[in-house]
C-alpha cells in the first residue's frame, strides 16, 4: 500500500514538473502572454487536446501551476501578462542542456570524438549555444570551433545538429589518435 502512495505522488510530483516545464517553454517561445492565452497554448501542448472542449478543472491546474512558478520567482504577472524572469530563464536553459547528457560507457574505447564546427556570424546565437551544450556535455575544447569527446556521442550530436538545424555546419569524427593526447586523457581521467 505504501508503494502505491509513493508512485502516485512520483507521478503527481511528474505532472506539476511538466505542466511548469510547458508553461516556461511557451512563455520562451511565444513572449509575454495572457492569462488565458497561456492556458490554451499550455494545455493544447501538453495534452495534445483542443482546449474549447476541456474541463474548467484544467484551467485551475495550469493557473496553480502558473502561481506556483511566480512564488519561486520564476514567472512574473504584470499587467494582464506572463513573462519568465532570469531566474526562470536560466532553470529553462538547464532543462533544455538536459537533454543532451551522454551515457559514459564502462570502458573507453580508445578513440576520440571530434566535433568541428563553422557556423556563420549571422548565427551567433546558434554558435554560442553551440558551445553551451558542449561544455554542459562534458566536451573538451581544443580551438574554438574544435572540440573533443572519448566517448560515443553521435546521438547527442544528431540531436543538437536536428534542433537547431546547423547540420550543414558541423562535423562529427571518430579519431583514432590525436596528437598530444595526454592531457586530454588526464581531464577525462583515462590514465590509469
Amino acid at each position: 500500500m505504501k508503494n502505491e502512495k509513493l508512485e502516485d505522488k512520483a507521478k503527481n510530483n511528474t505532472r506539476k514538473t511538466r505542466i511548469q516545464e510547458a508553461i516556461l517553454l511557451t512563455l520562451a517561445s511565444g513572449g509575454r502572454l495572457g492569462g488565458d492565452i497561456l492556458i490554451k497554448r499550455v494545455l493544447n501542448s501538453l495534452l495534445g487536446t483542443d482546449f474549447d472542449n476541456d474541463s474548467p478543472r484544467r484551467w485551475d491546474t495550469v493557473r496553480t501551476a502558473a502561481s506556483r512558478l511566480s512564488k519561486k520567482g520564476l514567472l512574473m504577472f504584470e499587467s494582464g501578462h506572463y513573462s519568465p524572469t532570469q531566474a526562470g530563464a536560466k532553470i529553462l536553459r538547464e532543462w533544455e542542456l538536459s537533454d543532451y547528457k551522454i551515457k559514459i560507457p564502462k570502458k573507453w574505447d580508445k578513440k576520440w570524438r571530434v566535433i568541428i564546427f563553422d557556423i556563420p556570424e549571422k548565427k551567433k546565437k546558434t554558435r554560442d549555444k553551440v558551445r553551451e551544450i558542449l561544455i554542459a556535455a562534458g566536451f573538451q575544447r581544443l580551438q574554438n570551433s574544435v572540440w573533443v569527446y572519448p566517448y560515443d556521442c553521435e546521438d547527442v550530436i544528431g540531436l543538437m545538429k536536428n534542433e537547431l538545424g546547423i547540420g550543414k555546419y558541423l562535423l562529427y569524427m571518430i579519431v583514432e589518435q590525436l596528437e598530444n593526447d595526454r592531457f586530454l586523457r588526464m581531464d577525462f581521467d583515462l590514465i590509469r
